[in-house]
């Protein structure tokens, strides 16, 4: 891409231009910048505008007193999509074709401004001649590279600063410590290389600096395969250097890598996606992520939430539902947006499941293998129902969910006035003069302050609640409601209302 073309994308990406969406009547239309993503609005206010703003942002001083925390939304893109290029292992490279320009296009129309590919775009194998830091295809990702791009769209994409094939002719035994026993799943055996290893970081920086400037991509998402080095006074093994404190409470090494590694993608304008595991952030001050992404393995909604909303933003959660079970899709945002998130949609080509099954290829028996199994069951779903439903990633369930598209879709539309740049977010608001009386318990409310103000309402409990607010509000959901201040809310579900006042 040459560079006009990479700055009038990234002005795109960042809300200063307009790219086109759906409407519900099906007509293409522009999507306004500060919806799309936000910076824009900045560029366009006026003075009525910031008086509005700063209005609704004095009335939420006033009126909350304790809340769980208070955020300033600045950056931030919560549409965001795991695109599954196709399968890997594969018996041939997968191939970009007007079959993804017609899927990017969908995505952008929806809201998406975030693409993120997983590891079938690189050759962790050795497969196709090429290695885990760098494309299996290298000529068809340049192509996809430029799809995103011409959408006005960012990309990032799998690497580990952590996990390394330990059967790479590359790979080195003193980048991990002593007795490192590797991650055997599907197809993978991957050694845990050591933060404090500086033959791996060398290797390692060295080939993500030539991703970022060979590809032109947007960032990382960055799976960090991380293991805890000893501390100050431990016994280093291998080439290790013990520079730093360690202990539960603070990841002194692995936090160092990933300030370079943050410096690194920002100084290019890139964005950097985080996850550690499970529910689990890293453990330090240093500001070394944009987005964490959390969920791989949790199965249970309410625990999952309880586990993450303490975490700073912004938080990507991913309900695993290659295990977890859910009482409808409205349940995932019902977890997620009162807490300044939002799920992340899996989409882009089908997941087949055929990785699990390519010849050649040295498969743990799927009785000791979660992903061998889950795969091969996608596979088997995949060739019985060609036509779908289909699963779109690892993380996703079998059979595929037709209705967790639409329902991203809806609750993004709702969502991204919530965040428009610039907002201030009181999330799980506890006592205030927003409500006539004591919200009832098992309901969290959420107040986000912008030119418009909006409160979140939800309910965890089974049973309908009812709550009275100060103000008239209108419910987001419903363009002919009118301003009320009374509300029944039922059973596990969640409302997004907009303060009424009779200039609006």
């Amino acid at each position: 891409m040459h560079r006009r073309d990479l700055l009038t994308a990234g002005a795109a990406a960042a809300g200063l231009l307009s790219v086109p969406r759906i409407s519900a009547a099906g007509a293409s239309q522009p999507i306004p910048a500060a919806i799309g993503d936000g910076s824009g609005v900045l560029r366009r206010a006026t003075a009525a505008d910031h008086r509005r703003r700063l209005a609704n942002i004095g009335l939420c001083q006033r009126a909350i007193r304790t809340c769980l925390r208070k955020h300033l939304v600045t950056g931030y893109l919560p549409g965001q999509c795991c695109y599954n290029l196709g399968e890997y292992p594969s018996r041939q490279p997968w191939e970009p074709d007007d079959w993804d320009e017609q899927e990017l296009d969908r995505l952008r129309d929806q809201g998406i401004r975030l693409i993120q590919v997983h590891e079938e775009w690189n050759d962790s194998q050795r497969l196709f001649g090429s290695h885990k830091l760098a494309p299996l295809n290298p000529a068809g990702f340049r192509r996809f590279v430029d799809m995103v791009h011409r959408r006005g769209m960012k990309l990032i994409v799998y690497v580990s600063s952590g996990y390394f094939e330990q059967n790479d002719p590359d790979f080195r035994p003193e980048w991990t410590v002593e007795g490192d026993r590797p991650l055997v799943e599907i197809y993978f055996r991957y050694a845990h290389c050591s933060p404090a290893s500086p033959g791996w970081r060398a290797y390692f920086l060295q080939h993500l600096v030539r991703i970022l400037d060979d590809y032109g991509v947007d960032g990382v998402y960055n799976d960090l395969g991380y293991r805890q080095p000893p501390d100050l006074g431990g016994q280093a093994s291998g080439d290790q250097v013990l520079a730093f404190a360690e202990n539960a409470g603070h990841d002194g090494a692995l936090a160092d890598l990933l300030a370079l590694i943050y410096s690194e993608v920002h100084r290019r304008g890139g964005v950097v996606k985080v996850h550690r595991g499970n529910v689990l952030a890293p453990q330090t001050d240093l500001k070394v992520y944009d987005y964490l992404w959390v969920g791989e393995g949790a199965k249970q909604g309410d625990r999952f939430r309880e586990a993450v909303k303490g975490h700073a933003p912004y938080v990507v959660p991913c309900l695993d539902m290659s295990r977890a079970t859910i009482g409808n899709e409205d349940e995932l945002y019902l977890h997620a947006i009162p807490y300044l998130q939002f799920p992340l949609l899996l989409a882009g080509r089908p997941f087949t499941g055929q990785r699990a099954v390519i010849p050649g290829i040295d498969y743990p028996p799927p009785e000791r293998c979660f992903w061998t199994r889950h795969c091969r069951a996608i596979w088997k779903h995949f060739q019985a129902n060609p036509n779908g439903p289909f699963s779109y990633g690892w993380w996703d369930s079998v059979p595929g969910r037709p209705a967790a598209r639409p329902t991203h879709a809806r609750w993004l539309k709702q969502y991204l006035p919530l965040v428009e740049e610039g907002t201030w977010a009181w999330l799980e608001i506890g006592p205030s003069d927003l409500f006539r009386q004591a919200l009832p318990a098992d309901v969290v409310a959420s107040a986000f302050a912008n030119r418009e103000l909006f409160l979140v309402l939800a309910n965890y409990a089974t049973q309908p609640a009812a709550i009275e607010t100060r103000d008239p509000y209108v419910a987001v959901a419903d363009a002919a409601a009118e301003p009320k201040t009374t509300w029944r809310l039922e059973g596990r579900s969640l409302a997004i209302l907009r303060r009424w006042s009779a200039a609006s």
